[in-house]
């Protein structure tokens, strides 16, 4: 067994920072340490000691390490955390996760099904599941995440543990890393979030003299832990072939011992007389030497292992050998391999060298033939035992057809290991993958193509289209070997990836040479993905007629995908008819819909299936007012990690509950999604939660906060066209209306529908069908026959619409003296709108002053419901507006005096002033009239006339009426 120190020496400095750093987190502030530094530095051991810190702190502990086998295995060292978890018995409530479980079950299938979203969002949801994760172990004592190796972290890995960064401040958990000091992109991550102040960065550097003997009698102290004192002899030449390099300081006092240059004796450690004048060899010699000492079973077993890299399956380089277990097991125990390797202590059956630098220095001992020969033996055994290279045994097995010169084969490797990464979501590891595979592909233009095919879709998923779209200018030099089809297949990615871009004329002008390439007799199966393409293409046009060709161009798609089958075609399709026919074709919208979901049932696209079932829950909604399969299809998002089909429901869940005027719990809402989406970085889903925003300003006639909401909607940029309707009808409009503001509700309902027209939208509720009727209705400008070709058009009959459109036809009938048609549809519209309690009163509002002046119907008692209503909701002036036609009507309006909330809603809309009530109160108590005047300090007469009024307002017939009336009252107040 090799000399080690027990102890770290030399460090006091980090390891002061490491307690401030854990005293802080314990005080609920995160914080994020790098610890950097050449190989062999001490960085691990540091790491090491910041966990014990740790665990005596009572802190819940993960720990991972960066893959030495691969950069791109993705989140390899996340996933190493979480399982740490459990192994040092972690207790987890897994359901508190949320809707990020699944997303972390990537990490740990232990956890449920993983997520299968390959939206270039997934990415950030992990990292917030990892963040999540950590503060929900953390809550009792704080939690350490530490990361040895970050220098072979994925570029995904780094972009997670970068979001986790930018959000740890405000929770007990501290983040530390370790990174060699060499060239790579852990280094330059860490060192720019140390300049961003995000980060503290600790580099080591190498011990002093005086520290590397202290070190030296450390390691070789006595049995007690009390440090031995070295001859000056032997100080010096641990200084000399270590130059402070902690790992070499241990490595070469265990040489020199071994082979006799330093002895132990009864006075202490004496130079031995074998010692000469030359310095200890460097460690690769020391490395040699040992090698050198193996047997040959030994030194093929150590062979192949360092061929295999860091770390090693045991099962492959006994295939590799032909050594049966137990002849491995025991070299493996043998002093000279002990001092070598060790089982590696995150996942059984796998070994690791003691140090990278051990492994660099036996490759350097083997020839690079040698080399070649071992790793194409290697790879060969991993395909053997390992059918199909799952998982990580891809990316091993694509290095080491690397390292044997099997370069086709290894490009064919790691273009399945840039699928594999991109289907997890991993685009940036898919990318790096995908860049590899080309680099060894040149020669086989076959594989090259599907992997250039699959780096186009991994750019646009990760959000790279500047370097997916400079991929056209190489086609010419890819493609110059493949068919038509083929070459058709990249411009059609091209174009994708162009949309999504918002560059619409290169996405269109793609099309165009998809559709060339292919010819006028293009095969369904190769024409169907570039309509449904082109089809999306078609809704950024600027011309009206942009959604009749998305259309076509979208069911030409849709039929062709369903019969060949082309599953995800058809479900975009079918989803994106859905949207467009709803306007002329609701019915055979849904019909879409529907398709959509069976389609992606039945082919195994849960996303897809979900996303149909929001929109189905929009039909729902909108139609009836039935939230349920809305409410559903964000539960099911939520158990599968679909974190953007989530909040899409959210955001038509939002829009209801403002229409119901559930106005606190749709604030909420806005505001729990509107972080979320600006965090994960959801710039559509955060547009939308900012029109409802402006929605919900509207409809509490809050007009400050609608007019910071549409700066802030403003400020976000993109496209805000499709918006403009909705904000102008359903948020200006509204809230005109409860400023009493006439003029400038008609400004606002003529905006909306002028841009409804210029350009139309898939998006309803702007007024068209519903409000507008209404204020037409009530000037005088809407005739019967212009109401019924509003109303017969397809897109009018939505619920919130409805209630309008029926009060318009309550006027119109009244006004016509058609007082059963007009009385019918008053009630119904109730019916209708029972729903939406504040339009149901603005439009009793609206219409009472049209009935009292029409002579039909109940408008002292409508104009009395809404009066309370809105004086309860705080909205003045149109409360105030309720209480003047009143007036004008020629009636008694009650003040609104002190105690006036006491009163039951059902007596206050029939006019019982506090006074009144306070009477019908000590009626109840079965007062006479003298008592109730000598109780109130009033005259008997003003009791009669208050009695006299109850009775009046109320309609009963007597005073023993009015008694049970008020025992009734007192016990059911509303």
């Amino acid at each position: 067994m090799g000399h080690r120190s027990p102890t770290v020496v030399g460090r006091d400095y980090e390891i002061g920072v490491f307690r401030s750093a854990l005293d802080e987190v314990t005080r609920g502030r995160g914080q994020v340490l790098f610890l950097t530094g050449e190989a062999g530095i001490g960085k691990s051991r540091l790491a090491s000691v910041a966990t014990d810190l740790a665990y005596v702190a009572n802190m819940s502990i993960m720990r991972g390490r960066g893959s030495a086998m691969s950069r791109t295995i993705p989140f390899r060292c996340l996933n190493e955390a979480l399982l740490s978890l459990q192994r040092m018995g972690t207790t987890i409530d897994i359901d508190a996760l949320g809707p990020y479980r699944p997303a972390l079950a990537r990490l740990n299938p232990d956890w449920g099904t993983p997520a299968d979203d390959t939206s270039s969002g997934s990415l950030i949801l992990l990292a917030e599941g990892v963040l999540r994760l950590t503060e929900l172990v953390g809550r009792s004592g704080g939690c350490a995440v530490v990361v040895d190796d970050l220098q072979y972290a994925d570029p995904d890995t780094l972009a997670a543990l970068e979001y986790v960064i930018d959000n740890i401040t405000h929770q007990p958990t501290l983040l530390l890393g370790t990174i060699r000091d060499e060239d790579c992109d852990a280094l330059r991550f860490a060192r720019a979030a140390s300049r961003r102040a995000a980060a503290t960065m600790l580099e080591l550097k190498r011990l002093p003299r005086r520290d590397v003997a202290v070190l030296a009698g450390v390691c070789l102290g006595d049995a007690d832990g009390s440090p031995a004192e070295l001859p000056e002899a032997a100080v010096e030449l641990l200084w000399a072939g270590s130059v402070g390099l902690p790992f070499l300081v241990e490595e070469l006092a265990d040489e020199i011992v071994s082979q006799g240059r330093l002895v132990r004796t009864d006075s202490g450690w004496t130079m031995g007389e074998t010692t000469s004048s030359s310095p200890p060899p460097a460690l690769v010699q020391g490395i040699a030497a040992r090698f050198d000492r193996l047997g040959q079973e030994a030194r093929e077993f150590v062979s192949v292992a360092a061929v295999i890299g860091l770390r090693f399956p045991l099962t492959v380089v006994r295939d590799v050998t032909g050594l049966d277990y137990r002849t491995l097991l025991r070299h493996m125990q043998s002093e000279p391999v002990a001092h070598l390797l060790g089982p590696d202590p995150h996942t059984p059956d796998w070994y690791l060298f003691n140090h990278a630098l051990i492994v660099d220095a036996l490759l350097t001992l083997l020839p690079e033939r040698t080399q070649a020969d071992l790793a194409r033996q290697a790879a060969d055994a991993v395909e053997s035992l390992h059918p199909g290279v799952p998982g990580d045994w891809c990316h091993l097995c694509a290095r080491l057809r690397e390292t044997a010169g099997q370069l086709a084969d290894a490009g064919a490797l790691y273009a399945e290991a840039g699928r594999r990464a991109l289907a997890q979501g991993a685009a940036q590891s898919a990318v790096t993958l995908l860049d590899r595979s080309l680099e060894l592909l040149v020669h086989d233009p076959a594989r090259r193509f599907e992997a250039l095919e699959t780096q186009l879709l991994a750019l646009t998923e990760a959000g790279r289209m500047d370097q997916a779209l400079t991929i056209g200018a190489t086609f010419d030099e890819v493609s110059a070997n493949l068919d038509r089809v083929h070459r058709a297949r990249l411009h059609t990615r091209l174009a994708w990836a162009a949309n999504l871009a918002g560059r619409t004329d290169d996405g269109l002008a793609q099309v165009r040479i998809a559709r060339a390439l292919l010819g006028p007799d293009a095969a369904p199966e190769d024409s169907a993905p570039i309509d449904v393409v082109a089809a999306h293409l078609e809704l950024d046009q600027a011309d009206p007629g942009r959604l009749e060709r998305a259309e076509a161009t979208a069911l030409r798609a849709a039929t062709i995908a369903e019969r060949i089958p082309l599953p995800e075609v058809a479900c975009q399709a079918w989803q994106l008819l859905g949207a467009l026919t709803k306007r002329h074709d609701p019915r055979r919208a849904t019909e879409y819909l529907e398709q959509s979901r069976a389609f992606a049932i039945v082919h195994g696209l849960p996303i897809w299936e979900i996303h149909a079932l929001v929109r189905l829950g929009l039909d729902d909604a909108l139609r009836d007012g039935d939230v349920a399969r809305l409410e559903q299809a964000r539960d099911l998002a939520s158990r599968i990690g679909a974190v953007v089909a989530r909040y899409q429901s959210e955001v038509n869940l939002g829009l209801q509950l403002v229409l119901r005027g559930e106005f606190a719990a749709a604030g909420a809402l806005i505001d729990d999604v509107s972080s979320a989406a600006a965090r994960l970085g959801l710039l559509e889903i955060h547009q939308f939660m900012l029109v409802l925003r402006a929605i919900l300003a509207g409809h509490r006639g809050d007009r400050v906060d609608l007019v910071a909401a549409r700066e802030q909607l403003s400020g976000l940029g993109g496209d805000l066209s499709q918006h403009v309707p909705r904000l102008h009808g359903l948020a200006d409009a509204f809230c005109s209306l409860l400023e009493e503001d006439q003029d400038g509700t008609r400004r606002d309902l003529a905006a909306a529908l002028t841009a409804e027209q210029a350009i139309p939208t898939t998006f309803h509720l702007t007024g068209r069908y519903g409000l507008d009727l209404l204020l037409r209705a009530l000037e005088g400008t809407l005739t019967r026959a212009g109401y019924q070709e509003t109303i017969a058009s397809p897109s009018a009959g939505f619920r919130w619409d409805n209630h309008f459109a029926l009060l318009a036809d309550a006027v119109l009938a009244g006004r016509q003296g058609d007082l059963e048609r007009a009385e019918a549809a008053l009630a119904e519209s109730q019916r209708v709108g029972e729903l939406y309690p504040m339009a149901r009163h603005l439009g009793l509002r609206l219409v009472g002053e049209a009935a009292a002046r029409d002579g039909w119907g109940s408008p002292e008692t409508w104009l009395r419901a809404a009066e309370l209503y809105f004086h309860n909701a705080g909205v003045p002036a149109v409360a105030g507006a309720c209480r003047a036609q009143l007036r004008q009507m020629g009636l008694r309006i009650p003040q609104r005096r002190s105690g006036t909330h006491e009163v039951p809603d059902r007596l206050r809309v029939a006019g019982v002033t506090v006074r009144e009530y306070e009477v019908l109160r000590l009626l109840g108590d079965r007062l006479a009239n003298n008592e109730i005047a000598a109780y109130l300090h009033v005259s008997r007469r003003t009791v009669e006339k208050h009695v006299s009024s109850l009775l009046a307002k109320t309609g009963l017939a007597n005073r023993l009426a009015l008694s049970k009336l008020a025992t009734s009252a007192l016990g059911h107040k509303q």
